[in-house]
């Protein structure tokens, strides 16, 4: 099974930019027809989702992060990664990495971090 590890800092600053890696074993980032998505769920609310990355390298955001949100990738780490920029104690939220398939939604799951915004 492909697994997914979420990695970064747990408290961020106002004003300063997140950015959480996710590493993926088991399974390549550019196979066919796989999607890598970022998705939050804060405190007390559901979840939400964020924005993902092609095997291919393309982009889709949310339509109310993407002027702060940025997704890319390291094809030779494995890795892709989440910057969201101008953080405010509103984008207090556990983050999980997924991987999605064409015809099928989420597949797997990282366990989540914890990422708090905070003076």
């Amino acid at each position: 099974q492909v697994q997914l590890q979420e990695s970064g800092p747990g408290l961020v600053k106002p004003s300063q930019t997140l950015s959480l890696t996710c590493t993926v074993s088991g399974g390549s980032i550019t196979t066919n027809n796989y999607r890598w998505s970022w998705n939050r769920q804060p405190p007390g609310k559901g979840l939400e989702w964020m924005g993902l990355i092609t095997d291919t390298g393309s982009t889709f955001y949310s339509p109310s992060l993407k002027s702060r949100t940025s997704i890319f990738r390291d094809t030779s780490k494995n890795q892709f990664t989440l910057q969201l920029s101008s953080v405010t104690p509103e984008d207090t939220a556990v983050y999980y990495c997924v991987r999605s398939e064409v015809g099928w939604g989420p597949r797997d799951w990282g366990q989540g971090t914890q990422v708090t915004v905070s003076p």
